[in-house]
């Protein structure tokens, strides 16, 4: 299937939600982000879910990341508007670009906390959230939700949580994943697999409510998916897929925004990261915490498992340094990609 026409962005400015990698729990880290950013320019990464009390309460710098790192999204979770507003004018302060409230996670203790996916049951006050953060910043702020829970699953419940929160709060941006979820008996990854997609529910509610920008997320594999979704809606978000097979990243800059494409070679990508692994290393990263979200990089090709190998044997050891990474990056040379096998062999014969 063709991906859908292309709307180039103009450059600075920001690109919306017409694709995005999905905010992921202990995963899109800022490390994380650095790498999926040589992989693709365009595309806006989202932080993990931070809550108002850890950026409030918390010792950490839970806003950390990296210039290189944008279009960079902050996403929340929390129900008190107050403290959600003060979080947002931080996020803006630290040079964000969107942010993002999280009413789709079922976890207990996410539930515990009153937010995430059981804020659907309360539309009028994710409204009042939206509408406190709004008052205080500038940039989007958006809404990731479900498209239902429990046994609220009508499309007439979706209807009116969308509704209450786009004209009380004001928020004109929606991030659907086209599940409902079960916020007791199933565990958060049984939630992203069990309960059955609904892309037309979605599909439906764009053509409902046509003054609203709606992305879609949920069980996309492909670009060529992504592009089916983008012919009816504005905008996908891709999540685990993404994360485990990385290289799908690489030609969306100029397959979905009709720009060129960061790196020609899966090996380029991954030898600019060694300045960057260097510099974290200096200032005492792990080598380990950082080489982990790169171990999908060449999936199904040849030389995956040689580098998913020595990067899992060799990162956490102790005194760890880039020659790890470059040793691995060695070993795919070896095998000579096809698609890279130029790129490789200069690397290697700079390696030896």
């Amino acid at each position: 299937m063709p991906v859908a026409p292309i709307v180039p962005d103009v450059p600075g400015n920001y690109p919306s939600c017409r694709f995005a990698v999905a905010p992921m729990l202990d995963l899109t880290d800022r490390h994380c982000r650095y790498f999926l950013r040589q992989l693709t320019r365009r595309a806006v990464l989202y932080t993990e879910m931070v809550t108002t009390g850890a950026l409030l309460y918390g010792k950490g710098d839970y806003l950390a990341y990296d210039d290189a790192e944008h279009p960079v999204a902050l996403q929340l979770g929390g129900s008190e508007p107050d403290a959600l507003a003060r979080c947002a004018r931080m996020a803006e302060q630290r040079g964000y670009d969107e942010i993002n409230l999280n009413v789709g996670c079922p976890s207990d203790r996410v539930q515990n906390g009153r937010f995430g996916a059981c804020l659907m049951a309360e539309p009028q006050r994710v409204a009042q959230c939206v509408a406190a953060m709004r008052a205080v910043a500038s940039i989007p702020v958006t809404v990731k939700t479900r498209i239902g829970i429990d046994d609220q699953d009508s499309y007439a419940f979706l209807c009116e949580f969308i509704g209450t929160v786009a004209e009380q709060g004001g928020c004109d941006t929606f991030i659907i994943h086209a599940r409902k979820a079960w916020l007791s008996g199933l565990s958060p990854k049984e939630n992203r697999e069990i309960p059955p997609l609904d892309y037309d529910r979605v599909y439906r509610l764009k053509r409902d409510f046509p003054g609203l920008r709606l992305a879609i997320n949920g069980g996309i594999k492909t670009l060529e998916q992504a592009g089916g979704h983008l012919q009816r809606l504005d905008g996908v978000m891709i999540g685990r897929e993404a994360y485990q097979n990385p290289s799908m990243l690489a030609r969306v800059d100029s397959r979905l925004f009709g720009a060129t494409d960061p790196y020609d070679s899966l090996v380029d990508v991954a030898a600019a990261m060694l300045p960057y692994i260097e510099s974290q290393l200096s200032r005492g990263a792990s080598l380990g915490h950082i080489t982990r979200h790169m171990l999908g990089l060449f999936q199904g090709r040849p030389g995956a498992r040689q580098w998913r190998r020595h990067l899992s044997e060799n990162a956490h050891k102790p005194g760890a340094d880039i020659s790890v990474v470059e040793r691995a990056l060695a070993n795919v040379a070896a095998n000579r990609l096809a698609e890279d096998a130029p790129v490789s062999q200069r690397f290697s014969d700079n390696l030896s």
